[in-house]
């Protein structure tokens, strides 16, 4: 029987299929207006992308970045406009950059951002890391950029926080100048000469007003701006909290810190506690909001017992961070420093312990998914096969027409279309056959190197890069034993439960064995191998 009568029931599409137009937008950016003014790194991203897109036939229609713009925020004038003009448009197929840490370097946030847009059918894709971004093996590479490219981040601010540290413990502060002062030695890595300008004079007078009178700060205002300064009520309230102005240095840099400042006071500590006293009389107590940076396991511990949330709290008179299993008469109380202590030597179950054993490991995990793909590999090798045939024809037909004149113009252009057609039909299908097996172990090798600092990436990060390791390695939370004082585990992502099954096993690798280590490793299972992958909806 004909099946064709049966085409009636055949499922539609759903959805869009990534890359599927074969049209593409080029992005590109640097960091500083340094680069930008130099343009020589704009210049070889361009040329590269532009390489890139020749190479794969892909029609570009738009150019947006050419500009310097941080990738610490995805909130870039020219990203955004890029952005809104993809989501617009139905036809566009991929997002070109020479790099993936030119797309982004928020980690979580940057791996969301390209999720979105795979499910409108647009795949970001680099010139010069090339994967396969439409399979779970390609996802997870290019997961693995966005988190390298944040770490590397948090890693060159940390280093950045350090010397602001240990300038501040020093009496001298950095960043933008206080208002009333001017800096008369400005410069990166000068030692900063504060000077207090005509505006501060007035600034001081405005102290003593309310030190001595307490006048409103409406009242001060407009006495202030009968002498010359515009300055609005509201913000005389946050100056005169800040310690600055009475030759004192706090920051939260130096949490728990007050440096007495080597710039020149405005005020004496006497009236500056004056003024504290006076504004603090009667006040309302502070509201701490969910998404508090002291409290990233909120939510994410569960009591192990009756499966109840904790969430958090501050005392306020000790400035100490607690968590507390919200169930009705619950007292279950724990410190938040000692809980992230716990927490983070669960953390170090699922490292690794030497950077030696990443070898092996990268070994063992990289040829069981080159077993559970052996049949996209033997496709790819077909297929391969069957371009290298189709190229040689297409040189042969070129060489002819070109060289030998053995054939005329007429029949040349007979021919060639359809082979073009045959060889981009194969380079399609090579794309989409399975896993990048070239650049495979150089991702997992790169992964692994970056687990063995699992519990630094965690101490390092903001709220929403903690809360996307959590969910990375513990997808469904992790429980508490309150009366045991223990973290438990619900569910560990494979990939790190297949390290923390290592650990035994690590004399092992030291002699050789990996055929037994292989054998029992957790990745080799019926159901397959899924690889990690940052949880974005924090």
């Amino acid at each position: 029987m004909n099946l064709e009568v049966f085409d009636q029931f055949a499922k539609k599409e759903k959805g869009r299929v990534i890359g599927k137009n074969n049209t593409a937008v080029i992005y590109t950016r640097v960091s500083s207006k340094e680069q930008f003014d130099n343009n020589a790194s704009l210049t070889t991203q361009l040329k590269y992308c532009q390489e890139y897109a020749l190479r794969k036939e892909l029609d570009v229609l738009e150019y947006f970045g050419g500009t310097y713009e941080s990738a610490k925020s995805d909130e870039r004038r020219e990203f955004q406009r890029m952005l809104h003009y993809v989501k617009r448009r139905k036809n566009i197929g991929y997002i070109i950059v020479y790099s993936y840490d030119r797309f982004s370097r928020t980690g979580a946030n940057g791996a969301y951002i390209s999720e979105q847009l795979k499910k409108q059918g647009i795949a970001v894709i680099s010139a010069t890391q090339e994967i396969d971004v439409t399979t779970s093996a390609g996802t997870f590479q290019e997961n693995l950029y966005h988190m390298f490219s944040h770490f590397d981040n948090q890693v060159r601010r940390d280093k950045s926080i350090t010397g602001m540290r240990e300038k501040l413990r020093r009496g001298y502060w950095t960043g933008a100048y206080p208002f009333g002062y001017t800096n008369t030695n400005p410069g990166k890595g000068k030692t900063p000469n504060f000077v207090i300008t005509e505006e501060g004079k007035l600034l001081k007078q405005a102290f003593l007003w309310k030190a001595n009178s307490n006048m409103s700060h409406v009242e001060i205002a407009e006495r202030l701006k009968e002498k010359g300064l515009d300055i609005k009520a509201k913000r005389l309230t946050d100056l005169f909290r800040n310690p600055f102005y009475c030759g004192l240095i706090v920051n939260s840099l130096i949490p728990g810190e007050v440096v007495q400042g080597k710039h020149e006071a405005l005020i004496s500590k006497e009236v500056f506690l004056r003024i504290h006293n006076l504004l603090h009389t009667g006040e309302p107590p502070k509201k701490y909001s969910f998404d508090d940076e002291n409290l990233p396991l909120k939510m994410f511990v569960r009591s192990s017992v009756c499966g109840t949330p904790y969430t958090g709290y501050i005392v306020k008179a000790k400035g100490l961070y607690y968590y507390k299993n919200r169930r009705k008469g619950s007292k279950e109380n724990r410190s938040a420093k000692k809980l992230h202590k716990e927490f983070l030597s669960l953390l170090d179950r699922y490292t690794i312990a030497d950077k030696k054993y990443i070898a092996p490991l990268t070994d063992i995990i990289h040829d069981t998914l080159i077993d559970k793909n052996q049949e996209a590999l033997e496709d790819q090798k077909r297929l391969a096969k069957e371009l290298e045939q189709v190229n040689e024809r297409i040189n042969t037909l070129e060489r002819r027409y070109v060289v030998l004149n053995e054939i005329t113009k007429s029949q040349y252009d007979l021919f060639m279309p359809e082979l073009k057609t045959e060889q981009r039909e194969l380079e399609v299908k090579m794309e989409n056959s399975g896993i990048n097996s070239s650049n495979l172990k150089k991702s997992v090798k790169l992964a692994l190197g970056y687990a063995c600092n699992l519990p630094l990436l965690w101490k390092l990060g903001d709220l929403n890069t903690k809360r996307a390791i959590q969910y990375m390695v513990f997808p469904d939370g992790i429980g508490y034993d309150f009366k045991n004082k223990l973290v438990r585990t619900f569910r560990v992502n494979e990939i790190f439960g297949a390290i923390s099954s290592f650990s035994g096993s690590f004399k092992d690798m030291e002699k050789g064995s990996f055929h037994s280590i292989y054998e029992k490793s957790p990745l080799v299972t019926a159901g397959g191998f899924e690889p990690p992958t940052l949880r974005a909806e924090i």
